[in-house]
């Protein structure tokens, strides 16, 4: 009989807090949740203060019946869930099935998997902290109310097996408004003039500026025409040179927006891979002697905030391994943003020691990589700024003045370990000039006006979709990643070339949302919500009431969409072609990915197929047939021969309808991490990558 009984959500943590708390202690996995809702009603009374009629998750009876056996044999039981609101609400449900005092020292919380972390954390349990359980009892209660109300709504208006989800909604809104935007762009014509110059053997680039010391955009060809008429000669006189000094400090620490973010662009991982490889370090892994440990603390927090511990340890490796003007000189404290929840620190390991190169042996590649990423962050956070220095040299010919600019890193910093990618931005790299002095005179060697035309917005990532939720107040750490995969897999949105697009049947929907539903469907209103959710949480306001203010609109326009919305019929649309099967007409249907085309005759018939999509490129193995795109089973677009099987070609890369120019074999489009580039797939023939 063990004398004290911890509860926690996962078997992995469980064997490792076994381990570390010793015999006395025995430490179950209630496998997360244990109560919720009922599926197959909406388990809200909206006459009893909107209370929830909570049972036990199917499949969990075991489970619970374990952990009661377990609760009877033990002197203590400490409920040990994750340090989150939905961690909280968890061991408020323990705590009322097995009948433990939610007011007794009963609730251990730990922000890392580590033995001094665990045994520190038990010396000071608490009671359950019902204003964080409430919290999450409202966004749950807030979501099963409009997701069981307008759901079969859109069932019965539109077609069986829709949803409608308060965040999910909002998201899948940003989707469509950017999609909007992009289509009723206007693109707009201007010009740039570049050049290469030499002083003495030494080659720079320049670019037009303005005329007679004022900056100048130039918008037309006749423009372009206009400037260059005036340069009299080759040569350009240095007029000024300026050097400055510049400072460039690192990123802070991860919290989980900017880790999806980060992953997304350094490692190509979707949110949903994200968290699932942090929650696995966090857990702990087997590090052979040590046993298992969790190697980052809790990756679900808004906060970048460090222990004193951890910045003490940081700025002793940094002393060690790269020397004492590489520590960063001061700590300032981070402002805090007034979405930001602070519960936990950053994501950060939770050893400093353990350098990704030791783990090779013991991570998968992916656990690894991610490892990696947020060890090099956080040790570069700690560091000194990078040093620049920057050169602008402005050239002279008449009235016409090009500028260079130019820049070398005088001393790396933080730049030594890691730099912050970034969807926008050029990474900094050196663009050395030669040594110019006002009134040298240098040449120029080539002159060459280029046309550009502004580019629309671009489409949403999944980085910068969380970073636009992030800035809008929208969801929590937690809700990131859910959200994301529910759109997708609800099929409001598609992924192409990495970037959302609304399809149709997301677009039918919303515009219902919005039409009936335009106030709590609304991007400031969900951002409010999260707010109230936050004072709910702060002990500011009651659960009830928030529940109760967004009840009584939310009703009103429940009642007129029942009343006032049409039925919307997605029609099949004749295919053009007979089923190959039994000879009925094919017809194309709207489903969760978008159309497909189907058998007329169904279900008597149940054969479908893609939508083919030709790019008109002919097949360069068989000759014969069209190339088509087409999808994998994980949704990534390839191409592929339409005579498949006969023809066994595909490429992950888009083939082009011309030929190389050196060899005549097939053009391919590369993706590369910022736009494309076409290429040879025989010789080594390369164009300049476009963005």
């Amino acid at each position: 009989m063990s004398d004290f009984l911890v509860i926690v959500e996962s078997p992995a943590k469980a064997k490792t807090i076994e381990r570390y708390l010793g015999k006395k202690y025995k430490v179950k996995a209630s496998m997360g949740h244990i109560r919720d809702l009922p599926r197959s009603q909406t388990g809200i009374d909206v006459d009893k203060n909107f209370e929830p009629k909570y049972i036990t998750i199917r499949g969990k009876g075991p489970v619970l019946k374990e952990l009661k056996t377990a609760a009877k044999k033990a002197k203590k039981i400490y409920l040990a869930a994750d340090p989150d609101r939905e961690g909280e609400a968890i061991a408020w449900h323990l705590a009322n099935s097995l009948n433990v005092d939610i007011h007794s020292d009963c609730r251990v919380v730990f922000n890392e998997i580590t033995k001094d972390a665990i045994k520190e954390s038990f010396k000071h349990p608490r009671p359950i902290n019902m204003d964080l359980v409430d919290s999450q009892q409202a966004r749950r209660v807030l979501d099963r109310l409009v997701g069981y109300n307008v759901s079969p709504l859109l069932w019965k208006k539109v077609k069986k097996g829709l949803s409608a989800g308060r965040v999910q909604s909002v998201a899948v809104r940003l989707v469509l408004e950017r999609e909007k935007e992009i289509k009723a762009f206007i693109p707009e014509e201007y010009w740039s003039i570049e050049g290469s110059f030499l002083k003495g053997k030494n080659q720079f680039e320049a670019a037009f500026y303005g005329v007679n010391g004022k900056r100048m955009d130039l918008h037309s060809e006749e423009e372009v025409k206009n400037i260059t008429k005036q340069i009299k000669n080759n040569q350009f006189t240095v007029e000024k040179v300026t050097k400055k000094e510049r400072k460039r400090n690192p990123a802070v620490p991860f919290t989980t927006s900017s880790l999806q973010q980060e992953a997304a662009r350094k490692l190509n991982f979707r949110a949903k891979k994200t968290m699932m490889l942090a929650q696995q370090l966090y857990e702990g892994i087997d590090l052979g002697k040590e046993g298992t440990v969790g190697l980052i603390t809790y990756m679900r927090t808004d906060s970048t905030r460090i222990s004193d511990i951890a910045i003490a340890d940081a700025a002793d490796y940094i002393n060690r391994t790269y020397g004492n003007e590489y520590t960063k000189a001061d700590q300032k404290k981070e402002k805090k943003n007034t979405n930001v929840q602070d519960a936990h620190e950053a994501v950060r390991p939770t050893s400093i020691s353990r350098e990704p190169s030791m783990l090779k042996d013991v991570l998968s590649r992916d656990q690894l990589r991610l490892y990696k990423l947020i060890w090099e962050r956080f040790i570069a956070s700690q560091m000194a700024p990078a040093v620049m220095d920057t050169m602008s040299v402005d050239l002279l010919n008449g009235d016409i003045i090009f500028r260079a600019t130019g820049s070398k890193i005088k001393f790396p910093g933080f730049m030594k370990v890691y730099v912050e990618g970034s969807d926008d931005a050029v990474e900094e790299v050196d663009r050395k000039l030669p040594d110019l002095q006002e009134g040298d005179t240098v040449i120029h060697k080539d002159i060459e006006p280029k046309q550009h035309f502004t580019q629309p917005p671009p489409r949403y990532t999944e980085a910068r979709l969380v970073r636009t939720l992030e800035e809008l107040g929208i969801g929590r750490p937690s809700t990131f990643a859910p959200t994301l995969d529910t759109i997708q897999k609800r099929g409001y949105v598609a992924l192409d070339n990495k970037r959302f697009i609304p399809t149709e049947l997301g677009e039918i929907v919303l515009e219902l949302i919005l039409e009936f539903f335009p106030e709590i469907f609304n991007v400031e209103f969900t951002a409010n919500m999260e707010q109230d959710l936050d004072n709910i949480e702060a002990g500011k306001v009651n659960w009830v009431k928030v529940i109760d203010e967004f009840y009584q609109v939310f009703e009103k326009n429940l009642e007129i969409a029942e009343q006032e919305m049409q039925t919307v019929e997605i029609k099949d649309e004749p295919a053009g072609e007979d089923c190959e099967e039994c000879g009925h007409p094919m017809v194309y249907k709207m489903g969760r990915y978008g159309k497909f085309m189907a058998c007329s005759n169904f279900p008597d018939c149940r054969n479908t197929k893609p939508i083919v999509k030709e790019i008109g490129v002919k097949c360069p193995t068989c000759h014969e047939g069209n190339i088509i795109e087409r999808k994998s089973k994980k949704r990534r677009i390839f191409y592929g021969c339409d005579r498949f099987p006969e023809c066994e070609f595909i490429s992950w890369d888009k083939p082009l309808q011309r030929p190389c120019p050196k060899c005549e074999s097939l053009l391919v489009e590369k993706k590369l991490k910022k736009g494309v580039q076409v290429q040879c797939v025989k010789c080594d023939y390369k164009e300049e990558p476009q963005s």
